[in-house]
């Protein structure tokens, strides 16, 4: 992840290093930065033949940087849902774009901050509910709800 030409922490760091490369006719390098960046093809090309004035702008940064991570990760069920939280909180205010993008938040550390709150404030489950799921002993069950979860996602990015 971020290997070739290191991570960004913004949308205009990532502008720059692109137009560097437009300038120097270096398409091979561009295409490379937008694809380790997670960046569309189709965006990048739009770049190159200038369509388009930038290679991505905060929005597009911040959610090619978390479809990079989610690669990397490969989250699934509970985790992809907060990985839609994210992307929805980054649709909504472009503080929260600049926030995912930088280089000391992560995905992985805000899906830690998630679990954190749930072993926390993780509840034991009714006895009949667990004799209806036929499990023997005991059983805790702490996932944040969606309103919760928003919060948490929130506080990490935003502080």
């Amino acid at each position: 992840m971020f290997d070739k030409f290191g991570e960004f922490d913004s949308a205009e760091e990532l502008n720059m290093a692109a137009e560097g490369f437009k300038r120097e006719g270096d398409t091979v390098s561009l295409f490379e930065l937008a694809e380790e960046n997670g960046i569309d093809k189709e965006d990048a090309e739009d770049y190159a033949d200038g369509t388009a004035g930038e290679l991505a702008n905060p929005l597009m940064a911040a959610l090619g940087k978390l479809r990079v991570e989610c690669a990397e990760l490969r989250p699934a069920e509970i985790m992809e849902d907060w990985v839609q939280y994210i992307q929805a909180r980054c649709t909504e205010s472009e503080e929260m774009q600049r926030a995912v993008r930088k280089k000391e938040k992560s995905l992985k550390g805000c899906i830690a901050e998630l679990l954190v709150w749930s072993f926390h404030n993780a509840k034991a489950v009714d006895g009949e509910i667990l004799k209806a799921a036929k499990v023997n002993g005991k059983c805790t069950l702490g996932i944040p709800g969606m309103g919760r979860a928003r919060e948490i996602i929130t506080k990490y990015y935003l502080g």
